[in-house]
């Protein structure tokens, strides 16, 4: 498929006229629109999460409940459930439990990892509780005490269960 008009070679001499110059200033140039790659066309459907930061100079207590991002800069005490994504930065400190979709710890983080699609402990990162995942990253220099259960889906975590 052609991205411009094909047109016929101009006349040798053309001379224009009153009529046709104003016609074609009255007339927009069509132009075919492009066709939208599948990748940019599935970031359209979505709709986009918003992200929330904790700046690095704020200590809060309380529950965070929510569908979009959240990026944890200071000091926050409490249960994190969201759907989106959890990222704990470089000297943030966090402590309770946490349910999110992605969680990236590079911070402390004292409390459990329920049920998240992927972690990810870097390389400044510490962890002191448990983990349950469906993928678990860990770089070398980060630090973790407590359990690790990655790599099972829901009905093998419940079989598991169920003989023991």
């Amino acid at each position: 498929m052609a991205l411009w008009k094909e047109q016929s070679p101009p006349p040798a001499n053309p001379v224009p006229t009153a009529s046709t110059a104003t016609a074609a200033a009255r007339e927009p140039e069509k132009v075919a629109p492009m066709p939208m790659p599948a990748e940019a066309a599935r970031r359209a459907e979505r709709p986009v999460a918003k992200e929330t930061v904790i700046a690095a100079d704020l200590a809060i207590e309380g529950k965070i409940e929510g569908a979009g991002h959240v990026r944890l800069a200071g000091r926050f005490k409490g249960d994190v459930h969201v759907d989106g994504n959890l990222t704990i930065e470089p000297g943030a400190h966090l402590t309770g439990q946490v349910y999110a979709r992605t969680v990236v710890i590079a911070g402390e983080l004292h409390g459990n990892i329920n049920g998240a699609a992927r972690v990810e402990l870097l390389e400044s990162g510490v962890l002191a509780g448990d983990v349950k995942a469906g993928t678990l990253t860990v770089a070398a220099g980060s630090k973790m005490r407590g359990n690790a259960e990655f790599g099972w889906d829901e009905k093998g975590m419940k079989a598991v269960a169920a003989s023991a």
